[in-house]
């Protein structure tokens, strides 16, 4: 990571930087919600330092209802391409090692609240 606000989620808040498949499997697969953050290259989009001071006010918001981790610019496009979320900053929500939903770009604080309230209450996809 190379912008200090995007550090900051590391460092200050101990979140993990998941860099290959297997440590986002072994991420979203933890009891619980789970939100993924692309950043995306911020020095080209002003976008993604607000989106990496925004997302602990939403943890905080939700009361920790999810649990966040920083995905690493090995892994980015191939996850963005996996989950049809394609434009950074993006936030990927996932329960029990499925994709639930993305929130590409940055949005307004009352857009943030309604969408991630309805995407925590969508149904964990069952696998047959």
């Amino acid at each position: 990571m190379s912008h200090p606000l995007i550090d900051r989620l590391t460092t200050e808040f101990g979140w993990p930087v998941l860099g290959n498949d297997h440590d986002v499997l072994e991420f979203t697969t933890r009891p619980g919600t789970h939100v993924l953050f692309i950043p995306g290259d911020a020095k080209r989009n002003l976008e993604t330092a607000d989106v990496a001071v925004i997302l602990p006010e939403l943890k905080l918001a939700f009361q920790g209802v999810f649990d966040c981790a920083v995905v690493d610019d090995a892994i980015e496009a191939s996850l963005r391409e996996a989950t049809k979320v394609l434009k950074t900053p993006s936030l990927l929500f996932y329960r029990d090692g499925q994709f639930l939903a993305g929130l590409p770009k940055v949005r307004d604080w009352d857009d943030y609240m309604a969408r991630i309230a309805q995407i925590l209450t969508i149904p964990t996809p069952q696998i047959a």
